[in-house]
C-alpha cells in the first residue's frame, strides 16, 4: 500500500545580510567592558579622520563611510553606557539605602537586647534576694529543671581616686598625629618628613 507523504516544508529563506561598513563592536556588556568600548570607538575614529587626509579618492571614500559607523557605533555606545550607568547608579543607592535601613534595625535590635539583659539581670537579682533571705548560708540553689549556683570572687572598689598615694597609681601615655596642624603647615608649604598632603575629589549620586 502507497504510503501519502506530506510535502517538506520549503525552507525559510536566509535573511539577507546587511551591506556597507559596521561595527562589531557588542554594547550589551558590562560597565567596564561599555568604557573600554568607549576608549577603543575614540581611538578609531581619531584614526579614521586621520585618513580623510589621504590622496586616493577610494581610501577617503572608504574611511568617510567606516568613520560614518564609527560615529554611529560610538552614539549607540554612549547610549548603552550612559543606562548603564544610570542603573549601576540604582543599585548603589538601593544598597545604601539597605545598609542604613539595617543599621536602623541593628540599633534597635541592640536597644532591645540591652532591655531584655536589664530586665533579666533585675528578676535575677529579686530570685537571688528572695532565696538567700530563705536560705542565707546557701550557695547553690537546685530547682527541677534549672541550677543557681554562686562563686566567690575579690574586686577591689576605688572610693577616692585622690586620696591614694602615686604608688599605687598606674599611668600611661598614648600619642596620635595632629592632623589639623600637620595640613595647616603642609598648604604653608612646609616639608614634614613622613606626611604628604593629597588631593582627592570626592563623588555623590544625586
Amino acid at each position: 500500500m502507497a504510503v501519502l507523504t506530506a510535502p517538506a516544508a520549503p525552507l525559510t529563506p536566509a535573511l539577507p545580510q546587511a551591506t556597507g561598513p559596521s561595527c562589531n563592536l557588542q554594547r550589551s556588556g558590562s560597565l567596564w567592558r561599555l568604557g573600554i568600548e568607549a576608549q577603543e570607538l575614540t581611538t578609531a575614529i581619531g584614526q579614521l579622520a586621520e585618513q580623510l587626509e589621504a590622496d586616493d579618492d577610494d581610501s577617503r571614500a572608504q574611511a568617510l563611510a567606516e568613520l560614518e559607523a564609527a560615529l554611529l557605533a560610538e552614539e549607540g555606545n554612549k547610549a548603552a553606557l550612559a543606562a548603564k550607568a544610570d542603573a549601576t547608579c540604582w543599585v548603589i543607592e538601593h544598597l545604601r539605602g539597605q545598609a542604613a535601613y539595617r543599621q536602623q534595625q541593628a540599633k534597635r535590635l541592640t536597644e532591645l537586647s540591652r532591655s531584655d539583659a536589664s530586665r533579666a539581670d533585675a528578676l535575677e537579682d529579686s530570685l537571688v534576694l528572695v532565696l538567700t533571705r530563705l536560705q542565707p548560708t546557701a550557695t547553690r540553689f537546685s530547682f527541677p529543671n534549672h541550677e543557681l549556683s554562686s562563686r566567690k570572687s575579690q574586686a577591689v572598689e576605688i572610693d577616692d581616686e585622690d586620696a591614694l598615694d602615686s604608688q599605687w597609681l598606674s599611668f600611661s601615655t598614648t600619642s596620635k598625629p595632629d592632623k589639623a596642624a600637620i595640613k595647616d603647615a603642609l598648604k604653608a608649604g612646609q616639608l614634614i618628613p613622613g606626611a604628604q598632603l593629597l588631593s582627592r575629589r570626592s563623588w555623590r549620586i544625586c
